[in-house]
């Protein structure tokens, strides 16, 4: 007679549970709740397996095993003398050759993912969004808007401590050259986007929105920054500086609308208009706080706040205009954009981080409006007569030659901004050069080097123009511009006579005979009024370059005529005998 086995129900529950399947993704709910009940057994034989130093990770499965084995009068239920292999399967000492090792691996792995172990996805997840140290540009906003709050709950931006210093010259000059180089690249960028994502006609339109734009923008300014920026006795308060901004900023932005209003736009262009005129004023009136941070000899702030201006614009616009091909859309998000950026971080950065000004004086803001008026006659008229071709091209040809003539001049307005870059650093040098009057061959060296500069960079870039830069505006603008070839090389130039124009001025300015130049000025406009409406209806596109570039080259030739007067004058007072 065969003896009987012991513990019969104990290897029946063995065999059913080597059975269950390996593959499973949540265990049963009767192994869920008799692993309910084992947890103090798995507990204790857990720790007994650690101080042994046996590391042998656990399974509810395996807690179940020994669960039953513990309650059957089995006291180890360990691997007896490690796992023994029979046929590539894994005996434990409890169930012999149930599970290969890659099943129990897998067991092993679901079970700690179902039940949230330290391998599962979701304590990764959590372990790292814990440990995910912020970035340097996420911990930047995050202490700016901290600041934001801190002033508004404080008592006021201007009783906040300054955090930033101050006379930090190579800071200055690099954020000053990035905002003025992103600023300038922001109108050829932008017509680029335009004319990829909704055509020629439609950048067309956005282009006249924009140098109306910019009209306006120099209205807004008013000239004021140069007389801001050396008003160091703070002679005028601060907030009567914003002031006239402000009221020159509303002037300039309802003779816009005027504008709008009189050459009949529909509803797009108007819309269009809207959208260039709000971010230009914007860009105007950010300017008198940009000029309050030079002021306080912190020009790298102002810098930093005209890149991120123009720089957001650009990417809003592009943004816009691609989710949505409307270019009134995209238009009205770029001045929306720019109002918020002058919220958010131009204003208030310029009150955080300069003294309280002394309170508004209307005799202050008067004596503004009476001291800039001729710099800002001198400089919006210049502005007009190098805009006459495009207006009266609006009204003579479609809209995509806007595009056309904007393209072509943007090389010419690298011309300007190289010199610029070179030359309006040395400014207040140059003064001091002209004070000495034992300097004044000197002074006029530099003078002719800089006109020998602006020769050279000109023919560089014709150079650049005749070979590789139409083919470059080709593939950038998706147009076809090699029948301009030759208008491109006269944009050029154009651009070379223009920044010799610009540098002109400016020593005009530094011997202090800036109104003398008025006249010349309205000279050139009452050309830049018939010329172009003769040329046009000629030449097309053609007659707009070519009159443009007649106009800079009278209005160069005058310049230099006159001052030629001027130092004749000058001379003449510090030595009325002489020979």
């Amino acid at each position: 007679m065969v003896p009987r086995k012991r513990h019969r129900g104990v290897t029946k529950l063995q065999q059913d549970t080597a059975r269950l399947p390996t593959n499973y993704s949540r265990p049963p709910k009767l192994l869920n709740n008799l692993f309910k009940n084992t947890n103090g057994h798995h507990r204790d034989y857990t720790r007994a397996q650690q101080e042994k130093g046996i590391a042998l990770s656990i399974s509810p499965l395996d807690s179940i095993r020994r669960t039953i084995a513990h309650r059957n009068g089995v006291t180890d239920p360990t691997v007896l003398g490690g796992a023994h292999g029979q046929g590539g399967r894994i005996e434990n000492g409890l169930f012999p050759a149930s599970h290969t090792a890659e099943e129990l691996a897998r067991i092993q792995e679901l079970s700690q993912r179902n039940a949230g172990g330290p391998d599962s996805s979701q304590a990764t997840r959590r372990r790292r969004e814990r440990d995910r140290q912020p970035g340097p540009i996420h911990r930047m906003v995050n202490a700016w808007w901290n600041r934001l709050l801190g002033a508004v709950y404080g008592g006021g931006f201007s009783t906040q401590e300054a955090e930033y210093e101050d006379h930090a010259t190579r800071r200055d000059y690099l954020w000053n050259t990035l905002g003025t180089a992103v600023w300038g690249m922001a109108f050829p960028l932008l017509t680029i986007v335009s004319t990829q994502l909704v055509g020629a006609e439609e950048a067309g339109k956005f282009s006249i929105a924009f140098v109306t734009g910019t009209l306006i923008m120099i209205a807004c300014n008013y000239g004021v920054r140069n007389f801001q920026v050396s008003d160091i006795d703070e002679t005028t308060s601060f907030a009567s500086y914003q002031l006239n901004r402000w009221l020159c900023g509303a002037l300039a932005l309802g003779c816009g609308l005027m504008y709008s209003s009189a050459r009949g736009y529909d509803a797009q262009m108007a819309t269009i208009g809207l959208g260039v005129y709000l971010y230009k004023v914007i860009d105007g009136i950010a300017d008198v706080y940009e000029g309050r941070l030079q002021q306080a000899d912190k020009l790298y702030l102002a810098g930093m706040s005209q890149t991120l201006r123009s720089a957001g614009v650009i990417a809003v616009f592009s943004v816009a205009l691609f989710l949505t091909r409307s270019m009134p859309i995209a238009a009205m998000a770029m001045g929306i954009a720019a109002i918020a950026s002058l919220v958010l971080v131009t204003a208030p950065l310029a009150l955080l981080e300069t003294e309280k000004s002394r309170r508004v004086s209307l005799r202050e803001v008067g004596h503004l409006f009476i001291q800039c008026a001729p710099l800002f006659g001198a400089l919006f008229l210049f502005n007009l007569i190098e805009s006459m071709p495009k207006f009266v091209m609006e009204g003579t040809l479609a809209y995509k030659y806007q595009l056309y003539f904007n393209a072509l001049f943007f090389p010419a307005q690298a011309i300007l901004l190289s010199i610029g870059f070179i030359y309006k650093p040395q400014l207040l040098r140059l003064s001091s050069i002209w004070a000495n009057p034992r300097k004044r061959r000197r002074f006029d060296l530099i003078i002719v080097a800089v006109m020998a500069l602006i020769v050279v960079i000109t023919g560089a870039c014709a150079a650049f123009m005749a070979g590789p830069g139409i083919p470059i505006m080709s593939f950038m603008y998706g147009l076809n511009f090699e029948r301009y070839r030759t208008l491109a090389l006269l944009m050029v130039v154009a651009g070379g006579v223009t920044a010799a124009i610009d540098f002109i001025y400016a020593i005009i300015t530094v011997l202090r005979h800036a109104g003398d130049v008025t006249k010349i000025y309205l000279i050139c406009f009452a050309v830049s009024v018939v010329l172009p409406v003769i040329l046009i209806k000629l030449l097309s596109l053609m007659g707009a370059v070519v009159s443009y570039l007649a106009i800079m080259a009278l209005l160069l030739v005058l310049l230099i005529i006159e001052y030629a007067h001027i130092r004749q004058r000058i001379e003449r007072d510090r030595n009325p005998y002489g020979a």
